[in-house]
Formats: structure tokens, C-alpha cells, sequence
């Protein structure tokens, strides 16, 4: 069934929502307490993503990422008004949450709200890289489960969850792993703190664009070609 556009940009407004305020949330409560908890971190935001991708997907398709919409606009599953307009809810959705943890944690100036940075040791290319790196896993993965029509629509949640927290625990110490420019975006608007924020730009947009046209060009059934955008 498709839906109409306002509501689609509603879904993925309140979902971008609800994966930043609760994973950035979790992040915030664990670097003020001083717990060293971050599988906890890792599990909360793959939970998030599990959750809104099932409460949401069959609305929106569960974007929630400006890096995922590009690289569907770039293999036209989307069209490009359409994608735009997913774009700026997400970024709305995202500030949202940004001004909600501004509120819950008033002292949470002090760790910028969890925006992202790169650990000490990582230059500005490897943050791109890696960041392209595991966007680029996750992209592909969402193209495997939830694009291509031949895999089980039960997968889509479970696994695109699962990788979310396989790539916190992997690259999270080092850039944070945000894989996603909305991530970054509402936490960076209320901390004032947009050291590097280009590298949660252009990392994850390279990877999700790379996954995108690899998947849909050499995998992707060609009964499950989409329109253009």
C-alpha cells in the first residue's frame, strides 16, 4: 500500500527521532556517569534501528539515514523531490532529539551530547574511510534485506540492527561510528560542536552510494529494478 508523502516524512521524522535521542541518550548517561558500558551503547542503538525499522518500514522505508536516501535517489528507488524532503525530516527529526537531550541532560554540554569526534590517533582520512567503510556495510545489507525482494521480509529489522551494533563495537572508540549524517546532526546543533562533522557527511554518503550502485548494478534481480527517480 503506498502511502501518502506527509505521512512517509512523519515516519521517518520520528524515527530518525527515536534512534538519535535514544542511542545519543544512552551515550550522554554513560559518559556523565563515567561507565564504561559500551556494549550497552552499541545494544540500545541497534535495538532503536531494530524497532523503528518494524514500527515504521511499511510507511516509509525506514531511511532514517540522509546517506541511505541518497543512494536510493542515486539508484532511483526514490525519486529526487522525495528524497529531499526525507532528507530535511530526518535533519528535523534529528534536532528534535538534539533539543530533547538538551533538556533531559542539561549538564550534557560537557560531552557535547554525544556528538561524534575521532579518537586521538585517527586523522581526518581515516575518520572518512572508516566511516565509509562500515556505511558502506550497512547500506549494502539494507539493499540485501530490505531492496531485493527475494529476501525474507522478516530479516530486514533483525539484521540491519545487528550490524548497527557489531559496527558501534567495532568503530565506535575510534570515530564514533555514526554511518549516518543525521546522527551527528541534532547532538552537533544543541552542543555547538561541529569539529570533523564533515567526516559524518562525506564517509557515510561515499559508503551508502558505493553499496547502493554495487548491490543494484551486479546483485539486484532485475524483476526488482526500480522506476526512475
Amino acid at each position: 500500500m503506498a502511502h501518502p508523502l506527509h505521512k512517509k516524512l512523519l515516519a521517518e521524522a520520528l524515527g530518525t527521532f527515536w534512534i538519535v535521542f535514544a542511542g545519543t541518550g544512552a551515550m550522554v548517561l554513560n559518559d556523565l556517569s563515567g561507565a564504561a558500558f559500551h556494549m550497552g551503547v552499541a545494544l540500545i542503538f541497534g535495538l532503536a534501528v531494530f524497532a523503528m525499522i518494524f514500527a515504521l518500514g511499511d510507511i516509509s522505508g525506514a531511511h532514517f539515514n540522509p546517506a541511505v536516501t541518497i543512494a536510493m535517489w542515486i539508484t532511483r528507488k526514490i525519486k529526487a523531490k522525495e528524497g529531499f524532503l526525507y532528507i530535511i525530516s530526518q535533519l528535523i527529526g534529528s534536532a528534535i532529539a538534539g533539543l530533547f537531550l538538551l533538556w533531559i541532560f542539561p549538564n550534557g554540554k560537557i560531552v557535547n551530547f554525544g556528538t561524534p569526534t575521532l579518537a586521538s590517533g585517527i586523522t581526518l582520512f581515516g575518520g572518512i574511510l572508516i566511516e565509509a567503510v562500515f556505511t558502506f556495510i550497512l547500506v549494502f545489507t539494507i539493499y540485501g534485506v530490505a531492496v531485493d525482494k527475494r529476501s525474507p521480509h522478516a530479516t530486514i529489522g533483525l539484521a540491519i540492527g545487528v550490524i548497527v551494533i557489531v559496527a558501534l563495537l567495532v568503530a565506535g572508540p575510534l570515530t564514533g561510528a555514526a554511518l549516518n549524517p543525521a546522527r551527528s546532526f541534532g547532538p552537533a546543533l544543541v552542543a555547538g560542536f561541529w569539529t570533523n562533522q564533515f567526516v559524518y557527511w562525506i564517509g557515510p554518503i561515499i559508503g551508502a552510494v558505493i553499496a547502493g550502485l554495487v548491490y543494484n548494478n551486479l546483485l539486484l534481480g532485475k524483476d526488482v529494478k526500480a522506476k526512475k527517480g
